[in-house]
């Protein structure tokens, strides 16, 4: 067992002096929240019939406060696979509450969009300021003050931070996220990515596309790439907001009722007390061990965004020079499509967060000395657990049963975590390397400049990228049109590449959880859209890009130009619904939040 490392020291006490001011207001406002909280006996008798009304067979035992009443946040819907089987989890988790003497309630819902069907729709566009809507829906839920803990039922894109941002606010409570599981393996990754080429390329049509896709996403459950949503169930087992190794087990079966049970219990056990409230739980410590999985796992580059976001929420500051300082020195430890073959399910039977938890403790790469929801702490996490009969218990994870995708810290598929600063006379960007061989770490290179997905496709089509060339998408950032992901363009790119040619993208859009083999600064910032450098470039000005170096810049002199005019407003999907959000949101690197930046956070 080692100390830890010297850099996640240093950058953790940056994070703390950082985010000390900010802090303390946060824990003063938690503290003055328990404080006044109104115990159920204390509301008026008119308020309190109608929060019992709907209990039914709960009812006498909510009005004569027998025991804790847990809030649900549900962002069940039947359109998302992975948030399918949370349609029967309130029945359920009501029955678990009972076995405890505590009672539980829907406190409300949010709303979950599904990425997946969105991608490359103008729908898209609503997808990351969405996160804002799931918090401030989440609040809205918790705001009866009714319940003496919280249980949020979300896995996937911005669900899962929008759910964290808004319960943070009642960080007084006690709360334990609870996933469901990704559904079973389909066709093979690399089968599916061909399949993409080939239909980017021209050579197979739609039908034999669909057919390949219905092969991919088939069931109930999480999609079984290593994306955002799955990345979203590492952090919450790196932050200590799941019952241990609960990530990755798949819906419908015995254990994963075991593990809801368990959830459900835990959060009665600890409602009432001042130990492990959600405030306490994520602190800067927890935030640092999120990036540290995001690292070591190569997770999704979307939590470049959505990390600061969260953390904000908690009052704690941290940036994209701490991440890539973090970075510097945490080693990749797994490969998980589209960083490797295999997908989340051969991850989890390869030993999983367990395992990898274990390993980065162990190399002190990692804090052991987080609160977490289990008793256990830290340690806890890295076993696996396991059922014998009807009774759950955990078996402390042995070595890697895969090594083609798991490994130890000290024969790591490389030696850093693959999530690149790169800055320039460009702005600041993202660069995710792990994803990437690293031959095409540089690129340097024309540039052809587009401002929507369509037009890049089109050109492609048409034959005028052919070329050596860097793709620029711009008026893509948070206050042009909602920051959507570009993962639409993926196909295309890659058939660039795989005919010979350096392709890079830079755009201060997002791609994607599923960001692949094609180098790509993403989330620029300053945006395009109020005269950032983006908005200066003209087709033909030579860019490099490099993740060797860090630099992300162009020849071009840029200081005589004028800024390409914004883009006209777009309307239609509701988009124009959306226009406080993106005339309110704050940068990239703070979040791209319009919730937080209107509440001076």
């Amino acid at each position: 067992m080692s100390e830890l490392d010297d850099t996640i020291h240093r950058v953790t006490q940056r994070v703390i002096e950082n985010s000390r001011a900010s802090r303390a207001a946060y824990l003063d406002l938690m503290k003055r929240e328990g404080d006044r909280k109104p115990e159920h006996k204390d509301i008026a008798c008119s308020n309190l019939a109608h929060a019992f009304a709907g209990a039914l067979e709960d009812q006498q035992a909510m009005k004569n406060k027998r025991g804790p009443n847990i809030g649900i946040v549900t962002a069940y819907n039947d359109m998302l696979s992975a948030h399918q089987p949370y349609g029967r989890y309130p029945d359920r988790m009501k029955i678990y509450a009972r076995e405890v003497g505590a009672t539980a309630q829907v406190a409300g819902g949010t709303p979950a969009m599904c990425d997946g069907v969105t991608q490359g729709e103008d729908g898209m566009e609503l997808s990351l300021f969405s996160r804002d809507i799931i918090a401030l829906s989440t609040g809205v839920a918790l705001s009866h003050q009714m319940y003496d803990g919280i249980a949020c039922l979300g896995i996937c894109d911005k669900i899962v931070p929008g759910l964290l941002m808004g319960a943070l606010r009642f960080g007084h409570l006690p709360t334990v996220f609870v996933p469901s599981g990704p559904m079973p393996s389909g066709i093979s990754n690399k089968q599916k990515q061909e399949t993409r080429q080939k239909y980017a390329a021209g050579e197979i049509g739609r039908d034999a596309l669909l057919e390949s896709e219905l092969g991919s996403y088939h069931s109930p459950g999480t999609c079984t790439f290593y994306g955002t949503a799955n990345s979203n169930q590492m952090m919450m087992e790196m932050m200590g907001l799941h019952i241990p190794s609960a990530a990755f087990v798949q819906p419908g079966t015995k254990l994963r009722q075991s593990l809801d049970r368990a959830a459900v219990h835990r959060i009665a056990e600890l409602s009432g007390t001042t130990e492990r409230t959600l405030a306490q739980v994520v602190d800067e410590k927890a935030i640092v061990n999120a990036v540290i999985g995001l690292l070591a796992t190569g997770g999704s580059t979307n939590h470049a965004i959505h990390i600061p976001a969260m953390a904000r929420a908690a009052g704690i500051v941290i940036d994209w020079n701490d991440m890539a300082e973090l970075s510097s020195v945490v080693p990749l430890l797994a490969r998980v499509y589209p960083n490797g073959s295999g997908d989340v399910n051969q991850f989890h039977a390869a030993g999983g967060m367990a395992y990898v938890i274990r390993e980065l403790l162990d190399a002190g790469l990692a804090h052991r000395d987080i609160l977490t929801v289990s008793e256990g702490g830290m340690d806890a996490y890295t076993a696996e657990p396991v059922l014998d009969g009807d009774d759950l218990g955990w078996s402390p994870i042995g070595e890697t049963r895969d090594d083609t995708m798991l490994r130890a810290v000290g024969e790591a598929f490389q030696p850093d975590g693959g999530m690149k600063l790169v800055t320039g006379n460009l702005g600041r960007a993202c660069f995710k390397s792990s994803a990437v061989s690293r031959e095409r770490w540089t690129v340097q290179a024309p540039c052809r400049v587009f401002q929507t997905q369509a037009d890049v496709v089109a050109a492609f089509k048409a034959g005028e990228l052919d070329k050596d060339v860097v793709v620029v998408v711009r008026f893509q950032g948070p206050r042009a049109n909602g920051m959507p992901e570009l993962h639409a363009l993926t196909p295309s790119l890659a058939v660039l590449q795989d005919r010979g040619h350096k392709v890079a993208l830079v755009t201060d859009g997002r791609m994607s959880g599923a960001s692949g083999k094609v180098p790509a600064a993403i989330h620029c910032t300053p945006e395009a859209k109020g005269g950032g450098p983006l908005s200066l470039l003209q087709d033909g000005d030579v860019i490099r890009l490099c993740a060797e170096t860090g630099e992300l810049s162009t020849t071009a002199d840029l200081s005589e130009r004028t800024p390409a005019p914004d883009p006209e407003v777009a309307w239609g999907v509701g988009r124009e619904l959306f226009r406080m959000m993106q005339t309110h949101a704050d940068g990239a690197e703070r979040g791209a939040s319009a919730m937080l930046a209107s509440a001076g956070l």
